[in-house]
């Protein structure tokens, strides 16, 4: 969901000849990015590591002159490498590198605008909020909210010169609010519903109802629901190599500010027709380092399961591009 939006950028290849500004924005180009560490959590107790379950490991507040530099949407982690969507239709490809055990720097930072099925920019053709990601087995999924569809890339074999394609949505997708649509995407790692794609709405009904999420690809699809508390939203979700499923929650008020927080579904209880809900993990708001956050992933290192979240600056110079790291303790 978008909170706030600058213009988009006025006269941007105006000036060109026609197909001239198409031609540059699918061909991928570096981004200098420079990173602000970020020690601690929670500003006023600089000692703390220990967040409920999660144990924080550092964080960076990301900036770059790049006009076409945030907006981070979604998020996928291996190791040091980082793939991003921002929501106006990019690819964010970088490496991740680490200092003592903590985020230092982010390098090799490129982005391109993901292609639409003719070779065009996703984007061109109205598909532009592209809001959530994960990549599994060689395939890139990208939820796009406004739109509610789900596109794929074959991203083992072409990366970020890759064609969209379509991914078949049932028609209750289709009849999610506008700009309440498809935030978080997953593939199931383990079990009965391994290799199918998980996807949740960020808020499909009222403030106090459950939302809506999708089993899709699979031998057994269907709808479930999730509980929503205290008005927070879906931003994200991220599966555990064990099979459950974290979800990462928003909650934002104009003049309160924001809230974040972290939620474990067991995977034994997802299937269609459930209603889900679960412990959480972890929860902060405006008194610790945190802004709109939006993309969560999740990714082995050395026997250790660590969460990685990003947050949607909205292309706003008032928030912040953040990334933060966690192990489950």
């Amino acid at each position: 969901m978008r909170l706030t939006r600058r213009a988009a950028l006025a006269g941007l290849g105006a000036l060109a000849l026609p197909g001239a500004a198409e031609a540059a924005e699918q061909t991928r180009f570096p981004v200098a990015v420079s990173a602000r560490p970020i020690s601690a959590f929670e500003p006023r107790n600089p000692e703390k590591r220990r967040f409920g379950a999660l144990q924080f490991r550092g964080g960076l507040v990301l900036s770059s002159n790049h006009p076409r530099f945030g907006g981070l949407s979604g998020l996928w982690r291996a190791g040091g490498a980082i793939v991003a969507v921002s929501d106006h239709g990019d690819w964010l490809t970088g490496k991740l590198v680490s200092q003592g055990g903590r985020p230092a720097a982010l390098e090799d930072v490129e982005m391109a605008a993901m292609l639409g099925t003719s070779g065009r920019p996703l984007a061109r053709s109205g598909l532009f909020d592209t809001e959530s990601l994960c990549i599994a087995d060689g395939v890139a999924y990208v939820g796009i909210e406004r739109r509610h569809e789900i596109v794929r890339f074959d991203w083992a074999a072409q990366g970020m010169n890759a064609r969209a394609r379509s991914v078949p949505v049932p028609r209750e997708a289709k009849r999610l609010p506008r700009n309440r649509g498809l935030e978080a995407l997953g593939v199931v790692p383990v079990g009965a519903l391994k290799g199918a794609l998980v996807a949740v709405a960020e808020r499909s009904g009222e403030l106090d109802e459950p939302t809506l999420g999708f089993i899709l690809g699979s031998a057994q699809p269907g709808l479930f629901s999730v509980v929503r508390h205290d008005g927070y939203d879906i931003t994200d979700l991220a599966f555990l190599p064990s099979g459950d499923m974290l979800l990462l929650e928003r909650w934002y008020q104009p003049m309160r500010g924001v809230g974040m927080r972290i939620r474990r579904i067991a995977g034994r209880d997802l299937r269609a027709g459930s209603l889900l809900d679960g412990p959480y993990l972890i929860e902060a708001d405006l008194g610790y380092e945190i802004d709109n956050m939006e993309g969560l992933a999740v990714h082995l290192e050395q026997g250790r399961t660590v969460l990685t979240l990003v947050s949607d600056d909205n292309f706003s110079f008032l928030q912040r591009t953040l990334l933060l790291e966690f192990e489950l303790a």
